[in-house]
């Protein structure tokens, strides 16, 4: 049973850092973990990808290049997203999610497993 936990939100002036944990079980060696974000009012958008295995690493947004970087502990099954020099527009919720395929992807419907979402606040 693959199941997804996110953590790590909260509110923070803009300029700050803040690091998000997904902590997974279930999800196969050779699978994948992303970040999708949600902005208030807007459709979920996909962030970054990584591969559990060889840990390789997708950007799907432009807006985040440079500031948000995605990384795992394989072994902890635990993913990150970090996120620097944050701006008011990255406020959003933010998701980590999964796929039966084994492949990273940028479209949320590729993914069937959600994690609850944790919020992301940036005041300026």
């Amino acid at each position: 049973q693959v199941q997804l936990r996110g953590s790590g939100g909260g509110l923070v002036p803009a300029g700050g850092s803040l690091r998000l944990s997904c902590a997974s079980s279930g999800v196969p060696v050779d699978g994948v973990i992303a970040w999708f974000g949600q902005p208030p009012g807007k459709e979920r958008g996909g962030v970054s990808c990584i591969t559990k295995s060889d840990g390789d690493t997708y950007g799907y947004l432009d807006s985040v290049k440079g500031r948000f970087t995605i990384s795992r502990e394989r072994y902890r099954n635990m993913v990150y997203l970090q996120m620097n020099s944050l701006k008011p527009e990255d406020t959003a919720v933010y998701y980590c999610t999964t796929t039966v395929k084994y492949y990273c992807s940028g479209l949320s419907y590729e993914y069937e497993f959600w994690g609850q979402g944790t919020q992301v606040t940036v005041s300026s």
